[in-house]
């Protein structure tokens, strides 16, 4: 990619929880609902570029892809530079996955609970346990896990789930 200032792309602020496997009907029922399909590839670092990963997004109408690189400044929040790029562009890219990883794969139940908008991921190697996220404004926002959802813990703060780690691990934490 392009290089490109970091620092000048958006912030992210999120909070992360493992959760039980949800009930999807009850899901698709809430305010807002969205089902994507990801498929999540972690870039190489090495050479000067910018690392950073590649989706692959499928929804009913349509496929795009997405470019990210993220800079983190705290557990929660990231400066993020996201761009949409061509599907030749992705094919470029993915030659250049990062060794011994494996790219995730993962449904994304998008809805809305309350004052925020909540994304819920399934990833294809969990049968018993999800991940649910909320961005906020603030690191110091209160997060409401909704009453339709059953709590294992908060993991923003543990980073072996993140997606760059469960890449190498496919959800086997140690």
């Amino acid at each position: 990619m392009n290089e490109f200032d970091i620092t000048a792309a958006p912030l992210e602020i999120e909070r992360k929880f493992l959760i039980a496997y949800p009930d999807i009907a009850v899901l698709q029922k809430q305010e807002g609902y969205h089902l994507i399909h990801i498929e999540q590839t972690y870039l190489n670092k090495d050479n000067g570029s910018a690392g950073g990963r590649i989706r692959r997004i499928t929804d009913d109408e349509s496929v795009k892809f997405i470019y990210t690189c993220k800079q983190k400044i705290t557990e929660i929040t990231r400066y993020e530079y996201e761009k949409e790029i061509s599907s030749d562009e992705y094919d470029a890219l993915i030659q250049q996955k990062q060794a011994g990883s494996s790219t995730i794969i993962k449904d994304r139940h998008i809805f809305r609970y309350g004052q925020l908008t909540y994304e819920l991921d399934i990833y294809e190697f969990w049968q018993d346990k999800a991940t649910l996220e909320a961005e906020v404004d603030s690191e110091n926002t209160v997060i409401p896990i909704p009453p339709f959802i059953t709590l294992i813990k908060e993991v923003t703060f543990d980073s072996r789930y993140n997606n760059s780690r469960l890449a190498y691990n496919l959800g086997e934490i140690e």
